[in-house]
């Protein structure tokens, strides 16, 4: 047996051979990055996630923090969010800024800022319009004022909020005080002529929270009154620190004495405190009945957050093989990443195609097309306060390779016209071939043709005559195949071949 029929026996053997198993003997592997080095492009849907740190440093997908947003019951609430204290104003616009000594900070626990005092200022000055309950006299109704601290020192006497004004009663002017202050490394909350009608301990309230203050670590505060029980509530952390029935007696039950403020003054937010403050919020009721109360505190939201890829373009009939993911999933953390697939995402919904749940690393079975479109939902510890994220996705998949073109092309020139011939591809996933023609090398812009401007798409065919072209003018030619998987993936050029029609 000689060299060649040897050869040729070995390469038929591991044909057969590779089809017994299934492989796509015409099959690429191709790799799609989302995130990683080059950073995330644009996402279909972040619903409760934003752009944050991942691993190595990385952009990621994280989940937003569960920063409070405006409702009905919204009377001031400050994010924070502008940068180095020029955006602090008021998200509701009932309050306007008076003076401002707090600095941006990125030691944030809601958002990507908080607010930094120094103490060695006013801190943030605010003054309220007619419809804010700092902003005009009389009876407020419930409230509740709620922050985040992050205190440097926890020093006796610093004062995180303050409100000082006077009022009129039966003649007598009364001063009031509403005050927000460390004692004993622990939170002390003042009130003084607030309560209409209230003369014991000469109309003061005091309010001390038994948990300590720890430095550079973030704490929720939480004073509420409500006027249907006359229940004044100190909270840290969702816990009841301190209460006390503002009634008769200070019993519950008895008749309850409601706060009246007199003359309208300025509220200062940490005019005498070293550290951060975040989300600083004051409600016209008790608690915000747009959200569960066990979320009230929580970091991140509990029902976590979801983000969704745009869909992907690849070739028709790619399949798709696997996800090879980089995140971070802390203890009670979790992600759970979906793909689906489709050959056109313009008539997708929520539902349609199907989301199908994949896991890092495994083998994807049975979802191809020409759009591939991927989800993660991620959820947060029970306690809301840990959560994981999302620094890069791989997606794997193979597509069909595109066929070879032709090994040889000739071009035969007559009157107005020039005949192409051509062999056959050797490619067996060959449906056909695409003519491209033009007046100058390598560049196949012609229109002169009567079958059409280039490129002209034949069937599996060798040969075939392009009329109307111009004689004396010089045409070059090339042939590219196309799939018979589909006519859009089409392969390189073969090698160029040149005429010059005219007059025998």
């Amino acid at each position: 047996m000689n060299a060649d029929k040897k050869i040729i026996i070995f390469l038929s053997f591991c044909l057969a051979f590779e089809l017994a198993l299934g492989w796509n003997f015409f099959a690429e592997s191709k790799t799609i990055v989302l995130g990683g080095k080059t950073g995330w492009p644009e996402l279909s849907c972040k619903d409760g996630v934003t752009f944050g740190t991942g691993r190595f440093g990385y952009e990621a997908v994280v989940l937003s923090t569960n920063a409070r947003s405006v409702t009905d019951g919204t009377d001031l609430l400050l994010d924070f969010e502008g940068k180095n204290g020029q955006g602090f104003s008021d998200l509701a616009g009932k309050y306007f800024v008076q003076d401002n000594s707090l600095l941006s900070s990125p030691n944030s626990v809601m958002g990507k800022s908080s607010a930094l005092s120094r103490g060695n200022g006013k801190g943030l000055v605010l003054r309220g319009n007619s419809d804010s309950i700092f902003g005009r006299q009389g009876g407020t109704g419930s409230w509740t004022i709620e922050f985040w601290l992050c205190p440097s020192i926890a020093e006796n006497g610093e004062r995180v909020f303050e409100w000082h004004s006077s009022r009129i009663v039966n003649g007598y002017v009364l001063f009031q005080m509403i005050e927000a202050s460390f004692f004993n490394n622990r939170m002390q909350w003042n009130f003084t002529n607030i309560f209409d009608g209230m003369t014991d301990n000469n109309g003061e309230v005091t309010l001390l929270s038994y948990s300590a203050l720890i430095p550079d670590k973030w704490s929720h505060h939480e004073i509420s009154y409500d006027e249907e029980t006359g229940l004044l509530e100190c909270k840290i952390d969702s816990r009841v620190e301190a209460i006390k029935y503002i009634t008769e007696g200070g019993r519950e039950g008895k008749t309850i004495f409601q706060p009246v403020l007199g003359e309208v003054a300025s509220i200062s937010i940490a005019p005498a405190y070293t550290g951060c403050i975040d989300d600083f919020r004051i409600l016209s009721q008790v608690t915000d009945s747009s959200q569960p109360k066990n979320l009230n505190y929580d970091k991140y939201k509990i029902d976590g957050g979801r983000f969704e890829s745009l869909p992907i373009m690849v070739t028709p009939g790619s399949v798709l093989e696997n996800l090879q993911i980089i995140d971070n999933t802390p203890p009670q953390t979790e992600i759970r990443y979906y793909v689906r697939a489709g050959d056109n995402f313009y008539n997708w919904s929520d539902t349609n195609p199907a989301w199908i749940q994949v896991k890092n690393g495994e083998k994807i079975d049975g979802v191809k097309g020409r759009y591939f479109q991927v989800a993660a939902d991620l959820f947060p510890d029970g306690a809301g306060r840990s959560a994981p994220s999302v620094t890069e996705v791989k997606i794997n998949y193979t597509q069909v390779a595109p066929p070879t073109a032709p090994f040889k092309v000739k071009a035969t020139p007559g009157d107005g016209f020039v005949d192409l011939s051509w062999s056959y591809s050797v490619d067996e996933n060959a449906g056909g071939y695409y003519i491209f023609y033009g007046n100058r090398p390598g560049e196949y812009l012609g229109t002169d043709a009567n079958e059409g401007p280039s490129p002209i798409k034949v069937d599996n065919i060798t040969s075939f005559r392009l009329t109307g072209l111009k004689n004396g003018a010089i045409y070059y030619f090339a042939l590219s195949t196309y799939s018979k998987e589909e006519a859009q993936i089409s392969g390189n050029l073969s090698k160029e071949a040149d005429a010059r029609p005219g007059r025998r």
